[in-house]
């Protein structure tokens, strides 16, 4: 026997329990559960432990509209993002909604009876569940571990080489040569923080990232708590912050020389006269071409200015028992090295999808409006922006799902499901992103077209106006009966 929920979300995390609030405040009628194949919730905040890990983007973007952030610092610790999200999971009951230790493996749409039928594995043995709407708020991180190279003769080092994402406590770092390799948010959090206890701390790239500096609390907000009532400071501090990362976005579109120069410069200017920003802060693409790496207080640089960290351009030739070989013919003398070099991506957290009895392949599919997927019906998957706080476009996309659900249900449809009028457009990859983590696996996904409702644009306020206030009959959403077979009728 199958148990049965109106609506099943897919992940515990950040993106979960802000769906989890809109479907419950929305669509007060239908029941609701959420799955997580982890024993905890908080997702990517309660599985990275590594020394330093935090947001890489401010909280009052990155916290919930509906909750909002009131710590002092805007660019805060995973420790406390986690305890936000189950302080957020619990004020709202939402923590009762959790089914723990429950991975779903396989999800089956079947048109005859306008249900997904949820596949998924537990401690006490395999559970099946319907549901009439399915939202996946898994990501696109693989889980289960992160990229690592095969690195020439690794196996003759003496030390230990980890991956962040395979952080443990048994990870010595107390007055240790520590090695990280890794330019990217990663490596930038881990190098300050490694100094506190290492004996020194080597960033080892192989090509630069812009970096840039803020301060960990928001100028602003001591002002605008001291003259305006909570929500309205939130609100002015969240409008602020996203108004900023949208015009620093658009510049780097528009003027990327006229960008880099300044990154290239501040850096210069935190670095003073002891390292040099070209070439280790000045990469060979334009700004936001790959990720924008923020660092609080000036965090590394300092490390970088005071000695207790070095940074090192350059390519590995091998690795040896007392740590690594460049191709410059430099040695870095390592105990530890810290392989931060990418994560990988995985589609829907490697959750088979079936429609109607035949696998879904998802690189044929194309995505709409950054949360639903050609000719897939009432279906929809959770994913930030990569060049803005990841939870700007999750409220976007719960509130969306749950504003189609509703339309749904007043029309007297079983389903809805965009779907093409004509040819699909020419495909693009999902993410125009340059990044290797990206560039690695994005094959995998499903692609996206030219120009709107079938492009997904990295721009918060058009896609407010399009996805939470656009016109719903688009040419394109279509509301569906179910089709009863004669096996689904018997």
């Amino acid at each position: 026997m199958s148990e049965h929920f109106d609506v099943l979300i897919i992940g515990a995390g950040l993106s979960g329990i802000g769906a989890a609030y809109h479907v419950q405040d929305k669509l007060p009628g239908l029941t609701y559960a959420i799955l997580e194949g982890r024993e905890r919730m908080g997702g990517t905040w309660d599985l990275f432990r590594y020394p330093g890990v935090r947001s890489d983007s401010d909280m009052y973007t990155l916290g919930y509209p509906f909750r909002p952030w009131m710590g002092d610092e805007a660019i805060t610790s995973g420790a406390s993002i986690l305890a936000y999200i189950e302080e957020t999971a619990k004020a709202y009951g939402i923590d009762e909604k959790i089914r723990y230790e429950t991975r779903v493996r396989r999800v089956s749409w079947s048109s005859g009876d306008a249900l997904w039928t949820v596949e998924a594995d537990t401690p006490g043995g395999p559970v099946t569940l319907t549901c009439r709407y399915l939202l996946s708020c898994c990501g696109y991180y693989d889980y289960e571990g992160g990229y690592t190279p095969d690195f020439p003769g690794a196996e003759d080092f003496g030390g230990e080489i980890v991956h962040p994402q395979d952080w443990h406590d048994g990870v010595e770092t107390e007055g240790k040569r520590i090695v990280v390799i890794g330019s990217g948010a990663t490596a930038v959090t881990l190098v300050p923080a490694l100094t506190q206890t290492a004996a020194h701390v080597t960033m080892l790239q192989r090509t630069p990232t812009y970096v840039a500096s803020r301060p960990a609390k928001d100028e602003l907000s001591a002002i605008a708590r001291r003259f305006l009532p909570g929500p309205l400071a939130h609100g002015v501090l969240r409008a602020k912050n996203v108004l900023m990362s949208i015009y620093i976005y658009q510049l780097s579109r528009k003027k990327p020389q006229k960008l880099r120069r300044y990154l290239i410069d501040e850096a210069q200017k935190r670095l003073g006269d002891e390292v040099q920003a070209d070439p280790h802060f000045a990469p060979p693409y334009d700004p936001w071409d790959q990720r924008l790496c923020l660092v609080p207080d000036d965090d590394l640089f300092e490390a970088l200015r005071g000695g207790s960290a070095s940074i090192v351009t350059d390519q590995i030739e091998r690795f040896d028992e007392a740590g690594i070989l460049l191709e410059s013919g430099q040695h870095l003398d390592a105990d530890l090295v810290v392989s931060a070099t990418g994560l990988k991506l995985l589609p829907f957290g490697g959750i088979e999808i079936v429609l109607d009895g035949a696998p879904l392949d998802l690189a044929s599919t194309y995505n709409y409006k950054g949360m639903m997927f050609s000719g897939v019906p009432n279906f929809a998957a959770c994913f930030g922006y990569t060049n803005a706080s990841w939870t700007l476009k999750i409220d976007l996309t719960a509130r969306a799902f749950c504003r189609l659900i509703r339309a749904a249900m007043r029309r007297g449809a079983d389903s809805f499901v965009p779907r093409f009028d004509g040819e699909p457009p020419a495909p693009q990859p999902l993410l125009d992103f340059a990044s290797g983590y990206v560039q690695r696996d994005i094959h995998r996904f499903p692609r996206q077209g030219p120009q709107r409702p079938w492009r997904n644009h990295q721009n918060y306020v058009a896609d407010a106006l399009d996805i939470g206030l656009g016109r719903i009959d688009d040419g394109v959403m279509r509301f569906e009966r179910a089709r009863k077979t004669e096996e689904s009728a018997a």
